[in-house]
């Protein structure tokens, strides 16, 4: 079902990206100098849609950096639960290995919870 919904959604987005790449094809010089774009320091004549893919990109590229930033929190705690119950279960069975040794019987499994 997912694979069909992309699809549905995914052709029409390729269909529509590639007829914009054919109709902007006209070359653009986009300049990277502010302050003397009569003779700028650097510039680049790219096509249009060129300049969209990578603009597109780029932006992709920042959200994702900024998403992983800010849910640094989040796998900070994940790391420090998953080494305290680590630590718990290794102290379980700790005691437990000492109940055998201190009466000879393994304790019973642990019951289901209805």
């Amino acid at each position: 079902m997912r694979t069909l919904v992309a699809l549905l959604i995914g052709i029409p987005v390729v269909i529509v990206v590639m007829a914009l790449a054919v109709v902007n094809n006209q070359p653009t010089t986009v300049v990277f100098d502010p302050f003397t774009p009569e003779t700028p320091f650097f510039s680049a004549t790219v096509p249009l849609y060129a300049f969209f893919f990578i603009s597109l990109m780029l932006g992709v590229l920042l959200g994702g950096v900024a998403t992983w930033l800010r849910q640094g929190r989040f796998r900070k705690a994940a790391r420090r639960n998953r080494r305290e119950a680590s630590h718990w279960h290794d102290e379980a069975e700790r005691l437990k290995g000492e109940r055998r040794a201190e009466t000879g019987v393994a304790l019973p499994p642990p019951r289901k919870a209805a």
